[in-house]
């Protein structure tokens, strides 16, 4: 990891949200893959990384300077792409490499500044080279659907507050959840944009 600037600012809540929903997922498609092996994409590294999802997402959003409402943004992309894409599944093989992708996309959708791929392929420790091919395939996974709505954002932002909640949750209470999509023992992260009922919830983040 090259030198970074060390500033220290507050974690927002949408980080422990996020990183608890995730890796929550990535266990259970871990112990699914043993049933039913996963396809394995640009996403996926040789190793589990050493470093946890919070941990991991801490680091982006500490070095990174991007906004909070980019990591719900980036919880959209991840959604569409877990939908557009149903055999790559997120585990803890590729839960890294998609969460420092979907980061990058946000930022540079929604903030007027933002640092290039070489540095966030810094903070997220692979290559620049690296970095650049799972962006390109990342926006092609996306269908290069970009565009969230503010109905979109807030349902997300929903979400992630009863993810929250429902932190204490047992496994089988998180596959019955409704907001997840659970088939044939594959799960995804995600749910349907057109989910209305959670449209007048909303997260401060």
């Amino acid at each position: 990891m090259a030198d970074l600037d060390t500033t220290v600012v507050a974690m927002p809540k949408v980080i422990t949200f996020l990183s608890s929903l995730l890796q929550r997922v990535s266990e259970l498609n871990d112990i699914n893959d043993e049933i039913y092996p996963q396809r394995i994409s640009v996403f996926h590294g040789l190793t589990r990384p050493n470093i946890s999802v919070q941990s991991y997402l801490e680091r982006i959003f500490k070095y990174a300077n991007c906004s909070p409402s980019c990591f719900v943004v980036a919880y959209v992309y991840l959604d569409r792409f877990a939908q557009r894409q149903p055999s790559v599944l997120i585990n803890s093989f590729n839960v890294h490499r998609l969460l420092i992708t979907s980061v990058l996309v946000s930022a540079k959708f929604m903030d007027d500044i933002y640092y290039n791929n070489a540095y966030y392929a810094k903070v997220g420790g692979i290559s620049t080279a690296e970095m650049n091919l799972l962006e390109l395939d990342f926006l092609f996974g996306l269908g290069f659907q970009l565009n969230v709505t503010p109905n979109t954002f807030h349902t997300y932002c929903s979400y992630l507050q009863t993810e929250m909640l429902m932190s204490q949750s047992s496994p089988v209470e998180l596959l019955e959840s409704p907001l997840n999509l659970a088939a044939s023992l594959k799960i995804h992260c995600c749910f349907s944009e057109d989910d209305q009922s959670a449209h007048q919830k909303q997260l401060a983040v």
